[in-house]
């Protein structure tokens, strides 16, 4: 049974950092984009960053130059440092796994595996 579970979420004062963590378990994903999405009340589910199979990074626009997302093929992990947060990042952040082998897609519509969330609260 594949399982996703994010570590790491919290709440921090504006201009901090956190660094998320999501451990994959069940199977190997080394040949699966994984990504980071978040979500608020009310709003549709965004795209934060994802990496593929290879190490290739993708950043949306409002985290780019502050996020990182780094992967662990031999551990099966994702992790996202979160750096000059602003208030606007808060959100319940996911991690997931894409459905096909070897593609990639920031389109959250793309992912079958999904962690249960964690929240980031970002206080100004």
């Amino acid at each position: 049974q594949v399982r996703l579970v994010e570590s790491g979420g919290g709440l921090v004062q504006a201009g901090g950092s956190l660094r998320l963590s999501c451990a994959a378990s069940g199977r190997s994903f080394s040949t699966y984009s994984m990504g980071w999405f978040r979500q608020v009340p009310g709003k549709e589910r965004e795209f934060v960053t994802g990496i593929n199979w290879s190490g290739e990074a993708n950043y949306g626009d409002s985290v780019n130059g502050r996020f990182t997302i780094t992967r662990d093929i031999t551990k099966n992990t994702v992790s996202l440092q979160m750096n000059n947060l602003k208030p606007e990042d808060t959100a319940v952040y996911y991690c997931a796994v894409h459905g096909r082998s070897f593609y990639y897609s920031n389109d959250p519509t793309s992912y079958v595996y999904w962690g249960q969330g964690t929240q980031v609260t970002v206080s100004s």
